[in-house]
């Protein structure tokens, strides 16, 4: 038989929210990583010099952060819809 806490994992709806604005920061953060990665390999490839890494390096630690917000942003999504936190706003 399923317990009452295996639908509802957080306290209360501003649990929720602050776990919902964590997530979406992560994603945030993880993002503006992955752009400035690739721009770090696009620059480092346009002038044939080693920023630190090679340009290759850069691209794949850009990759990997736009991964990493790609979690982050899909938590926020699942949070909203399967817990419920558009649904105080019509009441």
């Amino acid at each position: 038989m399923a317990s009452s806490l295996e639908n509802q994992p957080f306290k209360n709806r501003e649990h929720i929210k602050a776990e919902i604005k964590r997530c979406a920061l992560f994603g945030s953060v993880c993002q503006y990583f992955s752009f400035l990665f690739a721009a770090l390999a696009i620059i480092s490839e346009a002038s044939n010099i080693t920023l630190g890494l090679t340009p290759m390096s850069w691209l794949l630690l850009a990759i990997l952060a736009a991964l990493n917000a790609i979690i982050g942003h899909i938590h926020v999504v699942v949070a909203k819809n399967l817990l419920g936190i558009e649904a105080e706003s019509k009441e």
